[in-house]
């Protein structure tokens, strides 16, 4: 979809906007598309105080659809600003899909890496090892709203004895030479990262490869190479890995590698892998380093080819938000994250917070044994024999339960917006991210349990302000 066909269907969007604005379960304090489907956080950066979160977007269908790179802006993270689409598919080699991919930001210039999706349709193709084009397409902005001519640097041919599916770049720098971080998948079905080295940010050549020592999934997707208080971490998503007990039971995984890594004598150790996020609906983090030197990482509040569904909304002409942005920190070597301190600007102190639909929790335990925590009518929050547990059997359109062990429940930190729930544990050491869909929006809190409460506070949570 070029500009010009993106412009002549503004009126299907106007269409989906009033089906919009009838749904009771539209969020306020996340992200959501302007009408449509929103997925993959995309290019997140913030350039000359201004921060850029690009996003997924098909602007004229909630299911699935034509990929273009939405854009909203912000400064301070309570305000934002939407533009119109910042990519759109109008090259032959993108002609299926501007795809997820990523921003770096050098000489006062962000330079944008994503993959440009074409999809062959003269025969019958399997779209694993033939059918389909994955190339990495490069462009260059001044300003982050407009850019240069797009560039193609790789394409299939470049990707060494991989499948079809090499996408979702990220560049990083170190000692003065760039590297491209790739998610793939091999032709033996083995989920991977390729990385490509350049010494100008336009030529690229093979540079090494990272996977398990053991098979873990068939594809690697959207990987983030970061760094965090001196300790390097690969996010990334993996499909095709099996559930084992209460770990591993979305239908694809999120979450993280510890990493040791020698760029110049390709050399790395790989640790074990830890979820990022328990909950039902997160995928496709990506991270930034924003001008305070935060690492920020926001996901999908969503998940590929899941069994439960979004009905209410897609009814309504919407699917999908992005999750609230989080800042990553490292304790006893595992990421923990926190939501970022702007959002205390949205809290209002109330004395009675159940006749409030968006609410902000927080319980502090001085000690706790076992709890059942019951939210609006029917999210409850479980702790026991060691395991919490969030069971939305009966607001989930399919969602039921999932969980995790802690050695113990110190605190909950809860945001609960009309449609969804961020449960942040023990000050960010789980999370648990899921949409939900409550018949009773007015908040109900019922604790109970064998424990003994240090604080409990709550907050009504003022929307975001979407200047247009």
């Amino acid at each position: 979809m070029d500009k010009k066909e993106y412009i002549n269907r503004l009126n299907e969007q106007k269409k989906l906007q009033e089906m919009m604005s009838r749904d009771r379960y539209l969020l306020n304090f996340h992200l959501i598309p302007p009408s449509g489907w929103l997925n993959d956080p995309n290019g997140l950066c913030q350039f000359k105080g201004i921060n850029h979160i690009y996003y997924q977007y098909t602007p004229f269908d909630a299911t699935w659809g034509m990929k273009l790179w939405g854009h909203y802006t912000t400064e301070d993270w309570i305000t934002y600003k939407e533009y119109e689409p910042f990519l759109f598919s109008d090259v032959k080699d993108d002609r299926d899909g501007v795809y997820s991919g990523s921003a770096f930001i050098k000489d006062d210039e962000i330079y944008f890496y994503y993959t440009g999706n074409v999809k062959y349709t003269d025969k019958k193709y399997d779209y694993i090892s033939a059918g389909r084009e994955q190339n990495t397409i490069m462009v260059r902005s001044k300003d982050g709203f407009t850019y240069d001519e797009k560039r193609t640097i790789l394409k299939n041919s470049d990707y060494p004895n991989m499948s079809c599916h090499v996408r979702d770049p990220q560049i990083i720098e170190r000692d003065g030479v760039f590297y491209m971080v790739l998610g793939a998948r091999d032709l033996e079905d083995r989920g991977c990262v390729l990385i490509y080295s350049s010494k100008d940010l336009e030529n690229w050549s093979y540079h090494m490869r990272i996977d398990s020592q053991e098979k873990f999934g068939y594809m690697w997707e959207c990987p983030n190479l970061i760094e965090i208080s001196g300790k390097m971490f690969l996010i990334c998503c993996p499909q095709g890995v099996e559930q084992v007990g209460i770990d591993y039971a979305n239908i694809y995984q999120c979450g993280y590698f510890p990493i040791d890594i020698d760029f110049e004598g390709k050399e790395y150790a790989l640790g074990k892998f830890v979820e990022l996020d328990r909950g039902f609906d997160i995928y496709a983090p990506q991270t930034f380093t924003d001008e305070k030197g935060r690492k920020i990482l926001i996901g999908w509040m969503g998940l590929p080819d899941a069994s439960y569904t979004n009905e209410e909304t897609v009814k309504n002409g919407w699917q999908h938000a992005l999750t609230l942005p989080r800042e990553l920190k490292v304790k006893d070597g595992k990421i923990i994250q926190l939501p970022l301190e702007e959002f205390k600007k949205l809290r209002v102190e109330q004395e009675n917070i159940s006749t409030f639909e968006n609410i902000e929790l927080i319980f502090d335990f001085e000690s706790c044994k076992e709890i059942e925590l019951l939210l609006r009518e029917s999210i409850k929050i479980i702790y026991r024999a060691g395991i919490l547990t969030l069971n939305l059997e009966k607001c989930g359109l399919g969602r039921d339960e999932r969980s995790v062990r802690l050695e113990k429940l110190e605190s909950l930190n809860i945001f609960l917006d009309n449609s969804s729930i961020e449960i942040f544990v023990n000050s960010g050491e789980e999370v648990f991210t899921s949409r939900c869909y409550c018949e009773i929006l007015e908040n109900r809190v019922n604790l109970s349990g064998e424990y003994k409460l240090k604080e409990f506070k709550g907050y009504e949570i003022k929307k975001f302000e979407i200047l247009k």
